[in-house]
């Protein structure tokens, strides 16, 4: 499983932006997948997962309402359609495949990490 994480930029507060993540061996399908993110200076932090069918989302109480994450019919990409970004919001967003077919907000139950993407919301 070799992950990627796109779709970050610069942006302003209120602006929306919409993560994706893609598995270049498509086997994640299988897995549940989680986004995280790390705002400089703290601990990575769980935002959203999903389950392999999509049928099971999780959010972190800081995005819920604003944030949705959702996959394909496939299966081989995730995305994370932020909406209403705050300055708070500013991190490096990484996503990852679970050990299992749910996710997790508990980091040690993913396997695989793929590279992050930087998202910055100004005032």
């Amino acid at each position: 499983v070799r992950l990627q994480a796109y779709g970050g930029g610069l942006v302003q507060a209120g602006d929306s932006l919409r993560l994706s993540c893609t598995d270049s061996k498509p086997t994640f399908s299988n897995n549940g997948v989680g986004w995280f993110r790390q705002a400089p200076g703290k601990e990575r932090e769980f935002v959203a997962s999903i389950s392999w069918r999509g049928g099971t989302t999780n959010y972190a109480d800081s995005v819920k309402g604003r944030f949705t994450i959702s996959r394909d019919v496939a299966g081989n990409a995730v995305f994370l359609q932020m909406n209403s970004l705050k300055p708070e919001d500013t991190a490096i967003y990484y996503c990852a495949a679970s050990r299992s077919s749910y996710g997790s907000s508990d980091l040690m139950g993913y396997r695989y990490w793929g590279q992050g993407t930087q998202v910055t919301v100004s005032s």
